[in-house]
């Protein structure tokens, strides 16, 4: 069975989403090893410090544009960001208190499992979609964020339209008088 223009056309975009979420979980993973490495002895502290700078740096750049690019497949946990903008610098992680560092490490953990969960969505959807099931994929076209950044949430979205089509219900009972049920609110209402 061949697959369409449109179907191929998703799968493309799938496959950039699979390999941003990738990108985005190797860094994280980084992020976690130089953050583990700096207190074993005999590590070179300065060159740790400044991996860890930029990979922190990395972090922020990919998360805005893996969110940007997902829309309604982005789950990551809304605390994934703090973690990085909270870890400073590893000297300062270091002297905190051994329970300021479990709880590092904890949702360092909570984040990671988040990460992977997305992927593996991610994933799904695109060997659905090469196996030729239609899947339907958001883009910031469809939300108004083409360029300008401005757009509408896709829970917002998926709200509207779900208002929007039970008003178009109501309406096609009420104005065709199906099964005598818009006669019966005419004159509850009486019209």
């Amino acid at each position: 069975m061949a697959l369409s223009k449109k179907q191929l056309k998703t799968i493309e975009q799938l496959e950039r989403r699979v390999e941003l979420c990738r990108e985005f979980m190797n860094d994280w993973l980084l992020f976690n090893q130089i953050l583990s490495s700096y207190p074993n002895p005999g590590v070179n502290k300065a060159q740790l410090e400044n991996q860890f700078l930029k990979i922190k740096s990395k972090l922020a750049r990919e998360h805005r544009v893996l969110q940007q690019t997902l829309l309604d497949d982005y789950n990551l946990d809304s605390n994934t960001m703090n973690i990085v903008s909270g870890a400073t610098n590893l000297e300062a992680i270091y002297s905190q208190s051994e329970v300021a560092l479990k709880k590092l490490q904890t949702e360092w953990h909570r984040a990671f499992i988040a990460i992977n969960e997305t992927l593996g969505v991610l994933e799904d959807k695109k060997m659905r979609a090469e196996q030729g099931e239609k899947i339907f994929v958001v883009t910031a076209d469809m939300m108004g964020g083409g360029g300008g950044g401005v757009g509408i949430d896709p829970a917002k979205l998926k709200t509207i339209l779900i208002i929007g089509a039970v008003i178009a219900v109501i309406a096609v009972v009420f104005i065709f008088d199906i099964g005598g049920i818009g006669s019966m609110y005419k004159r509850a209402l009486g019209m």
